[in-house]
């Protein structure tokens, strides 16, 4: 096993977090900024880049894990919208370039359930869901230690699942219709249209336990989001769900209703779990991409974490 320190960056549609670790996953120094979408994609990355050598200071990482919504192809990421040309990056080859060490990239959640499965909430369970709950909504599934990555990278993208029969938005019209239902984002936007100011998701949740608009609002947010929940369980069957991203910061809200709907519409429903990393389950999936990295073939020096197994 190489000495050394690992690195992981996480970017997201508005922090990039980055931590220095060891193989084991403990983070011993960390970075948060902001990621400046609008200054655009190459600009973000190099401004991360430039922060990761200020945290490692005189240290080269033995391997880097990075990780970003999307699908992390080698020439493009597909389906990550929220930085003005993020699809066009070639991230893996532009930190290969600063660090000159193994690079892992790969898509967020995925690399979050890798991180809950070695270390975290899903430790010991087959088949096992992560899922993602903040800006966007995903899940991740693990089957025998693997995380199932689609044909085309895509499983588990369940932010474009439809509503109903009659939905008329799609992927195909530029749409994430349970995304924008249920998101932080979409939340945040129709609350803040009800109150006529704007108003978080956080502020939201906690308006919730008082205002009956608010109340209102998550109910049905909720209420929707654990049909598809509650459709996924019954779909894959898995021993345990995880949840993670910012919403989990409301967990006395928003487990209790998704734990309802599992135990009353699955024939055998999941244990539901928070997340042990939280709000750092994608950074640790990062830094379980580095860590898996280093035994890896050398050549290209880049494994995606859809093949990586776990120890």
């Amino acid at each position: 096993m190489p000495d050394g320190v690992v690195l992981g960056i996480d970017f997201g549609g508005t922090k990039i977090a980055m931590g220095i670790a060891g193989r084991d996953g403990e983070i011993r120094r960390r970075l948060r900024l902001s990621t400046d979408a609008g200054s655009g994609a190459e600009r973000v990355v190099a401004r991360a880049l430039a922060a990761a050598r200020d945290l490692l200071g005189d240290r080269d990482p033995v391997a880097v894990g990075v990780v970003s919504p999307g699908i992390v192809l080698p020439e493009k990421i597909l389906l990550a919208p929220n930085v003005p040309g993020w699809e066009r990056l070639r991230l893996r080859e532009m930190v290969a370039a600063e660090f000159g060490s193994r690079v892992a990239v790969g898509t967020d959640v995925k690399a979050a359930a890798l991180a809950e499965s070695r270390w975290g909430a899903l430790a010991g369970a087959d088949p096992a869901v992560f899922l993602s709950l903040g800006t966007g909504i995903a899940a991740a599934t693990l089957v025998g230690g693997q995380v199932l990555a689609g044909a085309n990278g895509a499983a588990g993208e369940i932010g474009y699942n439809l509503r109903g029969t009659r939905e008329t938005a799609s992927f195909a019209t530029g749409s994430a219709p349970l995304e924008e239902a249920v998101g932080g984002r979409g939340l945040g936007r129709r609350a803040s249209e009800r109150f006529g100011r704007p108003v978080t998701t956080a502020e939201l949740f906690a308006l919730a336990r008082h205002d009956p608009v608010a109340e209102r609002l998550v109910s049905e947010a909720l209420d929707e989001l654990a049909t598809h929940v509650a459709n996924l369980a019954i779909a894959i069957d898995p021993r345990r769900i995880a949840v993670g991203g910012g919403l989990v910061r409301s967990a006395a809200i928003v487990l209790p209703a998704l734990r309802n709907r599992l135990s009353t519409a699955v024939p055998f429903p999941p244990e539901l779990v928070s997340a042990r990393f939280g709000q750092d389950s994608a950074l640790r999936g990062a830094i379980a991409l580095a860590s898996g990295a280093l035994d890896a073939p050398a050549e290209g020096g880049c494994r995606y974490e859809e093949t990586l197994p776990l120890p």
